[in-house]
């Protein structure tokens, strides 16, 4: 009689997995019934007409050594041209007359000063160019 006894008084160390079976058995079921019922939700993107002018090559300000001012416009070669500032400001004036998102990328030698990068930034800002940038170099490993 003792064996007997101490069978029933010991823990059962089992998971009986039966059970959840069971349920997730049922929730497939529902899943499967609902998934068709469902509409699935439809997104309407955006669209966007394809521009028939291509956007002009960026004009390369170049900004030496010396501050000295070099301008290389990208359509027309990679010839640079030295040039002042107010020459500077007829050309941008004139290229946008023509076109009105033209692009500028300022290019200038390490060693110059960032004041006068600013100022030429100044610059094209006076004459409401939108889309300007900086041109850099990768560091090589």
């Amino acid at each position: 009689m003792r064996s007997v006894l101490r069978k029933k008084n010991r823990l059962m160390n089992d998971i009986n997995v039966v059970p959840y079976i069971d349920v997730m058995l049922v929730l497939l079921v529902i899943f499967m019934v609902a998934a068709p019922m469902m509409n699935p939700g439809q997104v309407d993107l955006p669209q966007v007409g394809q521009s028939s002018v291509p956007s002009p090559a960026p004009l390369e300000v170049i900004i030496k050594k010396d501050n000295s001012l070099a301008l290389r416009d990208h359509a027309r070669g990679d010839e640079e041209t030295r040039v002042s500032r107010e020459d500077l400001i007829s050309i941008l004036k004139s290229r946008q007359e023509t076109h009105a998102d033209q692009a500028v990328v300022i290019s200038a030698d390490k060693s110059v000063r960032y004041e006068e990068v600013i100022n030429v930034m100044d610059v094209l800002q006076q004459q409401h160019i939108k889309k300007v940038g900086l041109l850099t170099q990768a560091i090589k490993k």
